[in-house]
């Protein structure tokens, strides 16, 4: 049973279809979660990128994992409808295999350092144990802009 399911992180996260990376949290500590991305062949990128060989973009699969960290972030503020999290960075990224159709994405997010607002992370993507990516984040927490439509 997941500790966070579907509905749980959209509680939390202000994304949406299609941008809206991860299914499930595992695991939630102070310092570090574990996140899920299944990856179905009905994503709506596979359409364009390689359709004759369906690879998830490594650039979705960063996004994955900053939201994953911003689950992370965000569980612990207590007004956190009023903020958002913000990807500041991205270091050391490495993409080791590509990530098909039919692969479950395990991501898992540590903090290296925190202060104040911002928070640096080290993650991994893994499928069955192998890691596909891997990359430093850093997350800045805003307040979230009033818009008038």
């Amino acid at each position: 049973m997941p500790l966070l399911d579907i509905q749980q992180i959209r509680d939390i996260l202000p994304h949406r279809y299609p941008m809206l990376l991860v299914d499930a949290i595992l695991e939630l500590e102070e310092e570090r979660i574990v996140g899920i991305k299944n990856v179905t062949v009905n994503e709506p990128f596979f359409v364009g990128h390689f359709p004759e060989f369906p690879v998830m973009p490594g650039v979705l699969v960063v996004e994955a994992m900053a939201q994953v960290a911003g689950v992370l972030v965000l569980k612990s503020v207590p007004d956190r409808k009023n903020k958002l999290v913000l990807l500041a960075s991205i270091e050391q990224a490495k993409f080791r295999r590509p990530v098909r159709p039919g692969d479950q994405l395990r991501i898992e997010m540590k903090v290296a350092k925190r202060k104040a607002s911002i928070a640096k992370m080290h993650g991994t993507a893994t499928v069955d144990g192998v890691v596909v990516a891997e990359a430093e984040l850093m997350c800045v927490l805003q307040d979230r802009e009033v818009s008038v439509p």
